[in-house]
């Protein structure tokens, strides 16, 4: 099942998970091999950079297809490229699929795009053919890649009010936290999140990852259980909570 990830630009994580750190935003997408399913964690910040996602993986894996999306949470950087993904079926935590099917929360997530750098043309494009969830999840929801089973937890709310995290058993368990944990730079509070939540996300987060489990940032390098327990405490001092 493992191939060489390396030697086409990404991490190797555990036998049959890697994942890889887009430019401009430094944000992570995760892949996942099972011998009948290909899951991908995150679809990057347009179409063009989906597209791009979607050549490397055919490369990577002698040209098997994503099958499966999980979205970490309804940001641009994490969101736009999924349309390039044709007959994927997407998963993201429930009230996702509709606020990424809501007119005003689509111009919102094209606004929000262009006022971070992203090319007013290429937001647009990919605003226009969005794909939101079509499965959401509420709790933990199991899926079944061939050979493999991962998990798809709803652990939010916290840095917005839809995070959804995907866990990978194995050896050592890996655990893609998208923006629930940030490596490269202090966790980011924009209008959507709940601050009087996050401690307690990653509560849920440490718990079903367990001590020895591979933490993988939405943005940055792979971190510890401990460097999440310290990011815990840091939230609930930034933000005043209990």
């Amino acid at each position: 099942m493992d191939v060489d990830w390396e030697a086409h630009g990404w991490e190797r994580l555990a036998d049959g998970v890697g994942r890889r750190r887009l430019p401009g935003w430094d944000a992570t997408v995760g892949l996942v091999l099972g011998e009948r399913a290909v899951l991908l964690y995150d679809t990057g910040s347009s179409l063009a950079e989906g597209a791009g996602l979607r050549t490397r993986i055919a490369d990577l894996t002698g040209g098997r297809r994503v099958t499966h999306i999980a979205l970490s949470h309804p940001h641009f950087d994490h969101v736009l490229g999924t349309a390039a993904f044709s007959g994927a079926e997407v998963f993201g935590a429930v009230g996702s699929d509709e606020l990424l099917g809501r007119v005003r929360d689509r111009e919102a997530l094209r606004a929000d795009a262009v006022r971070h750098g992203l090319d007013e043309t290429a937001a647009t494009e990919a605003v226009d053919v969005l794909v939101a969830p079509r499965h959401v999840v509420s709790g933990e929801w199991t899926l079944d890649l061939g050979g493999r089973q991962v998990l798809l937890a709803n652990v939010g709310p916290g840095h917005t009010g839809h995070d959804l995290v995907l866990l990978v058993p194995g050896e050592r368990e890996v655990v893609f936290c998208g923006d629930l944990v940030e490596e490269s730079g202090e966790p980011q509070a924009g209008p959507d999140a709940i601050p009087s939540r996050w401690p307690d996300a990653l509560d849920r987060l440490l718990r079903l990852g367990g001590e020895d489990a591979v933490y993988v940032p939405g943005h940055g390098a792979v971190v510890d259980a401990t460097f999440v327990r310290l990011q815990r405490e840091e939230l609930a001092t930034r933000f005043s909570v209990a």
